[in-house]
């Protein structure tokens, strides 16, 4: 059912983009994605437009904010961004309800249903968190990372012909199912270069539990840190020429990410791990496959490729390319 749904969504994506022929990929990619997610993880019907547009606008006015500054009037972002907060919270609160009594394939009832093994659930409020948190994950950071991909291989053209021969040799073995995309193992190893030279966003923040000592720095229970993302990814002490972009890094060979704990993070890492990740590397997979089996696309002249991080990275241009149907 979850892959059938990402089909529909990507492939009609997908041709409207080829009719177009020419199009800014970041916003276009956004529009994408946060319809899955509408649908996946909140329940929304596909046919009601006019709730995803409008639960997109909210999304948009909050994520606006987030670096914005803190003060809380109506016409500021930061304020805006609050009462979008606010409005996309009490829509997951209505759809809690809702799936009460009447469950569906969504994240919302699965987190209802989810309890550990002592049988504790997680609360409504936990339950609003983290759907929005999940969000953010199966939108923002997906939009990112899928934007990155495409520009990438548009640089990096030995790597995408050899992520085409891969998806060529699976097209021909079998119907697109879960392990089908369990063979598309460097398919898997771009993803992962991906997520490790261009992370959507720039940090983290976790709470101190435990006192300890850093580089002769002491830090109290208690205290926030902040670690940085992009420094633990081109750190040359764990990979190779991290300046390079080489999927090949992550083969069995090489595993670069594995020589030290926490090395790849760009969806977090420990208890706190991204509860959305899987639900991203799904799409991301998806999309990845279906693009590089049925499309060929390129990067137009002339545009800014300098990176934004703000509310999540990509390019300043918004990436233009040129994107037809057939190999």
């Amino acid at each position: 059912m979850v892959i059938s749904s990402y089909l529909f969504f990507i492939d009609r994506t997908l041709r409207k983009w080829a009719e177009m022929g020419k199009l800014t990929l970041f916003p276009e990619m956004k529009e994408m994605t946060f319809e899955i997610a509408s649908v996946l993880l909140l329940g929304s019907e596909i046919d009601n437009q006019a709730e995803i547009k409008l639960l997109s606008k909210k999304f948009g006015e909050l994520t606006k904010g987030l670096f914005a500054f803190p003060f809380n009037l109506p016409f500021t972002k930061y304020g805006k961004a609050l009462k979008a907060r606010d409005f996309l919270l009490q829509h997951i609160e209505k759809e809690i309800e809702k799936r009460k009594n009447n469950l569906k394939e969504d994240t919302i009832s699965l987190l209802l249903q989810s309890q550990d093994e002592e049988g504790n659930r997680f609360s409504e409020a936990q339950i609003k968190v983290q759907a929005l948190l999940m969000l953010f994950a199966g939108h923002e950071t997906t939009t990112s990372m899928l934007t990155s991909f495409c520009m990438a291989l548009a640089q990096n053209p030995e790597v995408r012909e050899k992520a085409i021969l891969e998806q060529k040799t699976l097209m021909y073995e079998s119907d697109f199912t879960m392990e089908q995309i369990k063979k598309m193992t460097y398919l898997d190893q771009v993803l992962k270069e991906v997520e490790r030279f261009y992370p959507p966003v720039a940090g983290g923040f976790r709470g101190v539990v435990k006192p300890f000592v850093y580089n002769g720095y002491y830090v109290p229970k208690g205290w926030q840190v902040l670690y940085r993302i992009e420094r633990t990814h081109t750190d040359p002490n764990i990979y190779t020429e991290p300046k390079k972009f080489a999927p090949e890094r992550f083969n069995n060979e090489r595993m670069e990410h594995k020589k030290n704990d926490f090395s790849l993070v760009g969806f977090g890492g420990g208890a706190r791990f991204c509860l959305g990740y899987a639900f991203a590397q799904l799409e991301m997979k998806i999309f990845a496959s279906l693009l590089l089996r049925n499309y060929h696309w390129q990067l137009e002249p002339n545009q800014d490729l300098s990176l934004d991080r703000i509310p999540s990275l990509h390019p300043r241009s918004g990436l233009k390319i040129a994107l037809y149907s057939g190999r």
